[in-house]
Protein backbone atom coordinates (compact mmCIF):
# COMPACT_ATOMS: atom_id res chain seq x y z
CA UNK A 1 0.00 0.00 0.00
CA UNK A 2 2.77 2.48 0.97
CA UNK A 3 4.66 1.61 -2.21
CA UNK A 4 1.59 2.32 -4.35
CA UNK A 5 1.07 5.73 -2.76
CA UNK A 6 4.73 6.65 -3.19
CA UNK A 7 4.68 5.56 -6.85
CA UNK A 8 1.52 7.61 -7.50
CA UNK A 9 3.09 10.68 -5.89
CA UNK A 10 6.28 10.25 -7.91
CA UNK A 11 4.30 9.90 -11.16
CA UNK A 12 2.25 12.98 -10.37
CA UNK A 13 5.39 15.01 -9.69
CA UNK A 14 7.34 13.96 -12.80
CA UNK A 15 4.97 15.72 -15.21
CA UNK A 16 5.28 19.04 -13.43
CA UNK A 17 8.23 21.39 -13.73
CA UNK A 18 8.39 24.18 -11.21
CA UNK A 19 10.82 26.51 -9.56
CA UNK A 20 10.41 26.20 -5.80
CA UNK A 21 11.56 29.80 -5.34
CA UNK A 22 8.07 31.21 -5.24
CA UNK A 23 7.96 34.97 -5.37
CA UNK A 24 6.08 36.75 -2.62
CA UNK A 25 4.39 40.12 -2.38
CA UNK A 26 7.16 42.62 -1.65
CA UNK A 27 9.78 40.77 -3.72
CA UNK A 28 11.46 42.40 -6.71
CA UNK A 29 10.09 40.96 -9.95
CA UNK A 30 12.72 39.15 -12.01
CA UNK A 31 13.64 40.79 -15.28
CA UNK A 32 13.02 38.72 -18.40
CA UNK A 33 12.85 38.91 -22.17
CA UNK A 34 10.33 37.19 -24.42
CA UNK A 35 8.93 37.24 -27.93
CA UNK A 36 5.61 39.06 -28.17
CA UNK A 37 2.57 38.31 -30.33
CA UNK A 38 4.14 40.27 -33.21
CA UNK A 39 7.40 38.29 -33.17
CA UNK A 40 9.33 41.16 -31.55
CA UNK A 41 11.55 41.17 -28.46
CA UNK A 42 9.89 42.42 -25.27
CA UNK A 43 11.76 43.12 -22.02
CA UNK A 44 10.25 43.73 -18.59
CA UNK A 45 12.82 46.36 -17.61
CA UNK A 46 11.83 48.47 -20.64
CA UNK A 47 8.25 48.95 -19.37
CA UNK A 48 7.29 52.25 -17.76
CA UNK A 49 3.69 51.91 -16.54
CA UNK A 50 2.70 52.65 -12.94
CA UNK A 51 1.43 49.07 -12.74
CA UNK A 52 2.04 45.98 -14.81
CA UNK A 53 -0.26 42.98 -14.66
CA UNK A 54 1.46 39.76 -15.62
CA UNK A 55 -0.91 36.88 -15.89
CA UNK A 56 0.15 33.34 -16.78
CA UNK A 57 -2.48 31.21 -18.48
CA UNK A 58 -2.44 27.63 -19.79
CA UNK A 59 -3.29 27.99 -23.49
CA UNK A 60 -4.62 30.23 -26.23
CA UNK A 61 -7.96 29.30 -27.79
CA UNK A 62 -9.26 27.40 -24.75
CA UNK A 63 -12.50 28.43 -23.06
CA UNK A 64 -11.11 29.55 -19.68
CA UNK A 65 -8.16 31.40 -21.18
CA UNK A 66 -10.42 33.12 -23.69
CA UNK A 67 -12.80 34.27 -20.92
CA UNK A 68 -9.90 35.63 -18.90
CA UNK A 69 -8.31 37.44 -21.85
CA UNK A 70 -11.60 38.95 -23.01
CA UNK A 71 -12.34 40.13 -19.48
CA UNK A 72 -9.04 42.05 -19.42
CA UNK A 73 -9.78 43.38 -22.92
CA UNK A 74 -13.20 44.66 -21.85
CA UNK A 75 -11.76 46.61 -18.90
CA UNK A 76 -9.12 48.44 -20.96
CA UNK A 77 -10.42 51.93 -20.17
CA UNK A 78 -10.36 51.42 -16.41
CA UNK A 79 -6.86 49.94 -16.49
CA UNK A 80 -5.57 52.81 -18.64
CA UNK A 81 -6.93 55.35 -16.12
CA UNK A 82 -4.76 53.62 -13.51
CA UNK A 83 -1.69 53.66 -15.81
CA UNK A 84 -1.75 49.86 -15.96
CA UNK A 85 -0.34 47.65 -18.70
CA UNK A 86 -1.56 44.08 -19.13
CA UNK A 87 0.67 41.20 -20.24
CA UNK A 88 -0.55 37.65 -20.82
CA UNK A 89 2.03 34.83 -20.88
CA UNK A 90 1.61 31.25 -22.09
CA UNK A 91 3.67 28.46 -23.64
CA UNK A 92 2.09 29.04 -27.07
CA UNK A 93 4.19 30.09 -30.05
CA UNK A 94 4.13 33.78 -30.88
CA UNK A 95 2.41 32.94 -34.17
CA UNK A 96 -0.49 31.28 -32.34
CA UNK A 97 -0.63 34.17 -29.88
CA UNK A 98 -0.92 36.56 -32.82
CA UNK A 99 -3.91 34.58 -34.15
CA UNK A 100 -5.48 34.43 -30.67
CA UNK A 101 -5.06 38.19 -30.23
CA UNK A 102 -6.52 38.97 -33.64
CA UNK A 103 -9.42 36.51 -33.34
CA UNK A 104 -10.54 37.96 -29.99
CA UNK A 105 -9.55 41.58 -30.70
CA UNK A 106 -7.29 41.68 -27.65
CA UNK A 107 -5.82 45.09 -26.86
CA UNK A 108 -2.78 44.07 -24.81
CA UNK A 109 0.49 42.21 -25.30
CA UNK A 110 0.79 38.43 -25.25
CA UNK A 111 4.18 36.83 -24.68
CA UNK A 112 5.47 33.39 -25.65
CA UNK A 113 7.17 31.33 -22.93
CA UNK A 114 7.68 28.13 -24.93
CA UNK A 115 10.40 26.74 -22.65
CA UNK A 116 8.77 27.79 -19.36
CA UNK A 117 11.76 29.89 -18.29
CA UNK A 118 9.64 32.94 -17.43
CA UNK A 119 7.14 30.85 -15.50
CA UNK A 120 10.11 29.32 -13.67
CA UNK A 121 11.42 32.74 -12.64
CA UNK A 122 8.03 33.53 -11.11
CA UNK A 123 7.63 30.07 -9.53
CA UNK A 124 4.62 29.20 -11.69
CA UNK A 125 4.27 25.41 -12.12
CA UNK A 126 4.24 24.08 -15.69
CA UNK A 127 3.65 20.77 -17.42
CA UNK A 128 4.65 19.59 -20.87
CA UNK A 129 2.93 21.16 -23.86
CA UNK A 130 2.36 19.58 -27.24
CA UNK A 131 0.41 20.12 -30.43
CA UNK A 132 -3.32 20.60 -30.21
CA UNK A 133 -6.03 21.02 -32.80
CA UNK A 134 -8.65 23.76 -32.61
CA UNK A 135 -11.23 25.22 -34.95
CA UNK A 136 -11.08 28.96 -35.57
CA UNK A 137 -13.59 30.65 -37.87
CA UNK A 138 -14.60 27.24 -39.19
CA UNK A 139 -11.03 26.29 -40.15
CA UNK A 140 -8.78 23.80 -38.39
CA UNK A 141 -5.76 25.27 -36.61
CA UNK A 142 -2.81 23.32 -35.25
CA UNK A 143 -1.55 24.93 -32.04
CA UNK A 144 1.97 24.26 -30.83
CA UNK A 145 2.63 24.78 -27.15
CA UNK A 146 6.03 24.22 -25.55
CA UNK A 147 4.67 24.10 -22.00
CA UNK A 148 1.35 24.50 -20.22
CA UNK A 149 1.54 26.80 -17.20
CA UNK A 150 -0.81 27.05 -14.28
CA UNK A 151 -2.97 30.16 -14.06
CA UNK A 152 -1.30 32.77 -11.80
CA UNK A 153 -1.59 36.57 -11.74
CA UNK A 154 0.95 39.13 -10.51
CA UNK A 155 0.87 42.93 -10.30
CA UNK A 156 4.17 44.80 -10.36
CA UNK A 157 4.50 48.46 -9.41
CA UNK A 158 6.62 51.10 -11.16
CA UNK A 159 9.58 50.23 -8.89
CA UNK A 160 9.53 46.60 -10.03
CA UNK A 161 8.09 45.31 -6.75
CA UNK A 162 5.40 42.62 -6.67
CA UNK A 163 2.38 44.14 -4.93
CA UNK A 164 -0.18 41.42 -5.72
CA UNK A 165 -0.02 37.68 -6.34
CA UNK A 166 -2.82 35.16 -6.90
CA UNK A 167 -2.27 31.49 -7.63
CA UNK A 168 -5.91 30.43 -7.38
CA UNK A 169 -7.25 32.53 -10.21
CA UNK A 170 -10.93 32.60 -11.09
CA UNK A 171 -11.00 33.28 -14.87
CA UNK A 172 -14.28 35.16 -14.79
CA UNK A 173 -13.34 37.44 -11.88
CA UNK A 174 -9.57 37.86 -12.32
CA UNK A 175 -9.57 41.19 -14.13
CA UNK A 176 -12.19 42.70 -11.81
CA UNK A 177 -10.37 41.50 -8.71
CA UNK A 178 -7.06 42.90 -9.97
CA UNK A 179 -8.66 46.19 -11.03
CA UNK A 180 -10.22 46.64 -7.59
CA UNK A 181 -6.89 45.79 -5.92
CA UNK A 182 -4.91 48.31 -8.00
CA UNK A 183 -7.54 51.00 -7.44
CA UNK A 184 -7.43 50.49 -3.65
CA UNK A 185 -3.64 50.22 -3.61
CA UNK A 186 -3.36 53.43 -5.65
CA UNK A 187 -5.67 55.29 -3.25
CA UNK A 188 -3.66 54.13 -0.23
CA UNK A 189 -0.42 55.08 -1.93
CA UNK A 190 -1.69 58.57 -2.73
CA UNK A 191 -2.67 59.07 0.95
CA UNK A 192 0.83 58.20 2.15
CA UNK A 193 2.43 60.80 -0.14
CA UNK A 194 1.22 63.68 2.05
Amino acid sequence: MKTSIILLLMLAMTGTKTDTNYLKVGDKAPDFEAIDDQGKAWKLSDQRSDYLIIYFYPAAFTSGCTKQACSYRDQETAFKLLETEIIGISGDTWENLSKFKEHHNLNFTLLSDKDGSIAGKFGVPVTDGGTFEAEVNGSPLSLERGITSERWTFVIDINGKIIYKENRVNVENDSGTVLKYIFTYNQRRSCTNY
